[in-house]
């Protein structure tokens, strides 16, 4: 045997490094990355409902009187508001459903995990998507009657050292097309909302439901919570709406394939008249910066598909 000079070396194979946990119960699914960023998800809803940073670093408001068993929307979180956006109108085809649809109350079927791989040198993963899925057929039989589409919703949650993303893909599994609205209800945790301002709102048109204003626009560079606030901003131009504490970068809330955003704080009175809200002064520890397409309608043919999402940075 001719031995050559230039042999190439045996690859070696790398030990894995350290991967992602992921743990299934019959009530939800948690995962964990080897650098400490956690996120939990119930299936019911398929809302998230804790999402930490390294350093368990708690980034989500949950209410301490959340309703976790299913027979109720999750008060916290980031609920799946579909197909319709607070109450329904009387001459649509969602006229039927329950305030923010039916999605966050109904069980969803956990589909899987996937990872992506880090650097070589690491040998690890550094990311786990987490996808769920809700369809038609699932429905119950009242709520089928209520809105009688085929459809199939596919919802992703993927944790990163990044930050944590969120994707709902919504397809028309039938041959009748029909119209939806689709809003991610997400409740950030702060620690002064006094403290808290938001940026990336700038000259926006917006209504205004404390106000019944239908129409305004945002005047200021910056918005304080003073107050309630419950505002839906439509058609922004930046893709990024950024909350900041005591001046310095909290959130990058960056949204993909929607338009729409709603800032929502329920301040002293609605808190208090709300039995799943607690405590009662958490309003000022928590701030709704939720993305969505709730100005008008998507509509989808036979066949088609949509998605959109977004994607949360913490800037600890």
């Amino acid at each position: 045997m001719v031995d050559r000079s230039h042999k190439p070396s045996a690859i070696s194979a790398k030990a894995a490094g350290p991967q992602p946990t992921v743990d299934v119960s019959d009530n939800g699914v948690t995962a964990k990355l080897p650098t400490g960023e956690s996120v939990e998800v119930l299936l019911h809803g398929a809302s998230v409902i804790s999402w930490k940073s390294k350093g368990e670093v708690e980034n989500l408001w949950l209410s301490e009187s959340a309703v976790l068993d299913g027979s109720k929307p999750v008060r916290g979180g980031i609920p799946v508001v579909f197909p319709n956006f607070g109450p329904a109108p009387k001459d649509h085809a969602t006229s039927k459903n329950p305030q923010h649809g039916f999605a966050r109350n109904v069980r969803w079927e956990f589909l899987g995990k996937s990872t992506s791989e880090g650097e070589a040198s690491k040998g690890s993963d550094d990311s786990v998507k987490l996808d769920f899925g809700l369809y038609s057929t699932a429905l119950s039989d009242e709520a089928r009657k209520a809105w009688p589409y085929d459809f199939g919703l596919v919802y992703s949650v993927t944790l990163s050292q990044e930050g944590l993303r969120t994707v709902l893909n919504v397809r028309n599994e039938g041959k009748e097309a029909f119209e939806f609205q689709v809003l991610l209800h997400t409740y950030l945790r702060v620690k002064d909302i006094s403290k808290t301002t938001i940026n990336g709102l700038a000259s926006a048109t917006y209504s205004d439901k404390v106000l019944s204003l239908p129409t305004a626009t945002q005047s200021t560079p910056t918005l304080s919570i003073n107050g309630e606030v419950d505002r839906v901003y439509k058609s922004l131009a930046q893709d990024t709406t950024s909350v900041l504490e005591g001046g310095k970068p909290r959130f990058d809330v960056v949204r993909d394939n929607l338009v729409d955003t709603v800032v929502w704080n329920p301040w002293i009175e609605k808190a208090k008249g709300m039995g799943d809200f607690s405590p009662k002064d958490g309003y000022k520890n928590m701030l709704c910066v939720e993305v969505g397409a709730v100005d008008g309608w998507q509509k989808l043919d036979g066949g088609e598909g949509w998605e959109g999402g977004q994607v949360i940075r913490s800037l600890l």
